[in-house]
This record gives C-alpha cells, sequence and structure tokens, in this order.
C-alpha cells in the first residue's frame, strides 16, 4: 500500500466513497442503517468501509473480490470476455469496464491499491444466465472467460453461481465475504434483457466488432 493511501484510510470519511468511486450510485438499504453502492453494466466498485455492494446480472458477471485481512474488497459488472481491440481503440473508462479483462484487472490493481494482497484475495462470481433463447448465450462466453482468467492468474475462488436462465440480484459485503444471491422471476427479465442488449448494442457498435451477433 503506498503512503497515501494509508493516508486516506486514516482519515477518510466512514461514510464516503474511495477517490475515484464518486460516480457510483449509493444508499441506504430498506432499515435505514446500512449504506449500499449500487452497480450498473460497465462499472465496479471498491471499499474499504461496512457498506454493501448490490447489482442485478442477467447474461452478465459480476465478481466479488476481498482481502479479509487488509479490510478491502470490491465488485465488478462486466458484460462481455475481452475487448478485441488495442488500448488506443478503447473509447472510455465505462466502455472498458464492460470487458471482463479490463473489469476483472481493474478491480484487482484497486484492490491492491488500498492494502491488498494477490495472495489473500477470495473470490466470488455470480451471473451469465442465458436469458433469452434467441440471443448469443454471452453467459456462457463470460463463465468461459472467468474460470480461465481465475485458473490463469492462480487466484482463489471461493464460490460461484453461474448460468442457469434466471437473472439474479446481488449484495455482497466486502467487510464480512458474504454474498446473498436472490434469483427473479420470469417477469423482471424483460426489463433486465432490454438493458442489457441496449448496453451490448452500444458497445459493440463502439468497438467496431462485426462478428458478434445479438439474434
Amino acid at each position: 500500500m503506498s503512503a497515501a493511501s494509508e493516508r486516506y484510510i486514516a482519515r477518510r470519511p466512514p461514510t464516503g466513497p474511495l477517490p475515484g468511486f464518486d460516480h457510483i450510485r449509493r444508499y441506504r438499504d430498506a432499515t435505514g442503517r446500512t449504506r449500499a453502492a449500487r452497480l450498473c453494466p460497465g462499472e465496479y466498485y471498491v471499499t474499504c468501509g461496512d457498506e454493501l455492494i448490490a447489482t442485478t446480472l442477467g447474461s452478465c458477471v459480476a465478481t466479488c473480490i476481498r482481502d479479509p485481512i487488509a479490510g478491502v474488497g470490491g465488485m465488478n459488472h462486466f458484460m462481455l470476455p475481452v475487448h478485441p481491440g488495442s488500448t488506443s481503440d478503447r473509447r472510455s473508462a465505462l466502455e472498458e469496464a464492460s470487458w471482463g479483462g479490463y473489469a476483472m484487472e481493474a478491480l484487482i490493481n484497486e484492490i491492491l491499491k488500498y492494502g491488498g494482497r494477490r495472495g489473500r484475495l477470495e473470490i466470488k462470481v455470480f451471473g451469465a444466465a442465458r436469458i433469452l433463447a434467441g440471443m448469443t448465450d454471452v453467459g456462457a462466453k463470460n463463465i468461459l472467460f472467468v474460470q480461465a482468467y481465475l485458473r490463469d492468474e492462480g487466484l482463489k475462488l471461493v464460490s460461484a453461481d453461474l448460468g442457469g436462465v434466471r437473472p439474479r440480484r446481488i449484495r455482497y459485503s466486502a467487510r464480512t465475504g458474504r454474498a446473498g444471491v436472490q434469483k427473479l422471476p420470469a417477469l423482471q427479465s424483460n426489463e433486465i434483457i432490454r438493458q442489457e442488449h441496449a448496453h451490448l448494442e452500444h458497445i459493440l457498435r463502439r468497438s467496431s466488432r462485426s462478428d458478434i451477433e445479438l439474434f
């Protein structure tokens, strides 16, 4: 951990986000006692505090990573495995974090920045459902990617809930490592499908991919 990071952790407000995460929507849960950060596709979030990180997944994957000794952890939410272009082809941080390769590195590097150690990281992964029968199975590609990434990097997978046909709502505590998973009914799938399809069309159009078919 850098000296600057140590000084920040020592003086930071207990309810404030770490630098660089002010754009993430944060709210209080139904009890009013616990703060939470809500992720959309293409976002990631890291915290050293006692707060939840929440997201809703269809074919996307959320990776939850923490260092239980350093007390730092976070979550990402990505849509596709690896960006096809070079760094110079990438247009924005939002689009970069929509791709698994960038999202994994960005999340891990931020955790290491605040005192995490690669050898102590505990990882849980969720999502990658096949939520529309006529759609290219993006979820299956995401499963293959995240499994290969963790294996190649020698990272410790604690648990996983991947695949299936139902969307998931995830609530994760980086402090405790606990993750709550709620399988959503079919009636709630349509809005998730619409949102993911729109985001997929956007990032694929911007990255000039012509070899991925959505339908």
